[in-house]
């Protein structure tokens, strides 16, 4: 009764439910604590098996918010297959509005394969990989760049599982409608939820949405016609549930992270002044931003320039910086038949 990850789901059971997953852990508020997972399920027979995910960080909100509008919204009748959706996955973070729990400090989304025995992140992690991630086709963990990072918004998979299935990630990361959509080299151990997805024999998608700790109108509209546009790629649903039908969006860009030196560092304490913006396009050699020392007036501010073209996918929005945080990065543009060349 004092570990482990219980639930009562029932996966064959047709229409709406709203449950629970529970972990206990004793606190000393209250010695018989479980932490609550909400788990909403929509099923109407046999069909494509879908899991939506947000708050994998907790201080991420559009999918948090628009993934609990859609549980409300969605009658059984209009869905084909079944839905399992996680709006507050990492609930503890989300409560605190913090990026980790404050249980036990757990980044979910660097936790997997997790631990059945461990903290309440490592058996929520080893849960979601073992247990619900293998019984869907397709995961898709919508985050965006929590209180401290501005992101470029655009859908992301991971350079993941066979080139067959990669191919069918790219085709389903096309159908999102975001302007953007890049690929991550993680490798197949990385501890994230794509990666997790993957070794459960699912198709991980993800994007960054947003960032700032907050949403706006233009974040949550482009998050809810990625859901959209996903349920009816994959044959969910015939119609958007969250949007008006939108008019066809341009082509995606296709953008790969694939080297540390695509990001700007700090190397010591510093207050960051950036002077280009998410969605920039920069040349290696370009200036990226100042470091200034607001300890040491006499020392001038140190210039910082970017060693790699490409277009800025996300920038630090705290000024005031540490040793190793990361100020600036940048992503280069790529065509779908280089990914595809590197999984064969």
């Amino acid at each position: 009764m004092h570990t482990g990850l219980y639930h009562a789901l029932d996966f064959t059971k047709d229409g709406k439910s709203l449950d629970f997953l529970a972990i206990p852990f004793s606190i000393d508020r209250s010695p018989y604590y479980q932490v609550k997972v909400p788990v909403c399920r929509i099923r109407n027979g046999d069909g494509p098996r879908v899991l939506l995910m947000a708050g994998n960080h907790g201080d991420e909100y559009e999918g948090e918010l628009l993934l609990g509008r859609l549980f409300r919204r969605l009658d059984p009748a209009r869905i084909r297959g079944e839905l399992t959706i996680l709006p507050v996955a990492n609930a503890p973070a989300v409560m605190a509005a913090r990026r980790r729990s404050p249980l036990d400090d757990g980044n979910l989304n660097r936790a997997f394969p997790g631990d059945a025995g461990g903290t309440p992140t490592a058996r929520l992690a080893h849960f979601l990989e073992h247990e619900l991630f293998a019984r869907h086709d397709v995961v898709f963990d919508i985050h965006s760049g929590g209180t401290s990072m501005a992101h470029l918004p655009c859908a992301l998979i991971e350079r993941q599982g066979p080139p067959d299935r990669l191919a069918r990630a790219l085709e389903l990361m096309r159908a999102l409608g975001m302007p953007y959509g890049f690929v991550a080299e993680n490798g197949a151990l990385a501890p994230t939820s794509m990666a997790a997805a993957a070794r459960a024999g699912a198709i991980g998608l993800s994007g960054e949405f947003g960032g700032g700790g907050t949403v706006t109108p233009d974040t949550m509209r482009l998050t809810a016609r990625a859901i959209d546009n996903l349920l009816m790629a994959v044959g969910v649903t015939q119609e958007p549930i969250l949007e008006a039908p939108a008019a066809a969006p341009a082509p995606m860009q296709l953008l790969q992270l694939d080297s540390h030196r695509q990001g700007i560092y700090a190397l010591r304490r510093g207050w960051f002044e950036p002077v280009v913006d998410v969605g920039a396009r920069v040349a290696a050699g370009d200036l990226a931003g100042w470091l200034h020392d607001l300890t040491r007036l006499d020392v001038p501010e140190e210039a910082l320039r970017f060693r790699e073209s490409g277009i800025v996918i996300s920038r630090r929005l705290h000024t005031d910086s540490e040793a190793g945080d990361c100020l600036i990065q940048v992503a280069r543009p790529v065509e779908e038949a280089d990914i595809l060349a590197r999984a064969a």
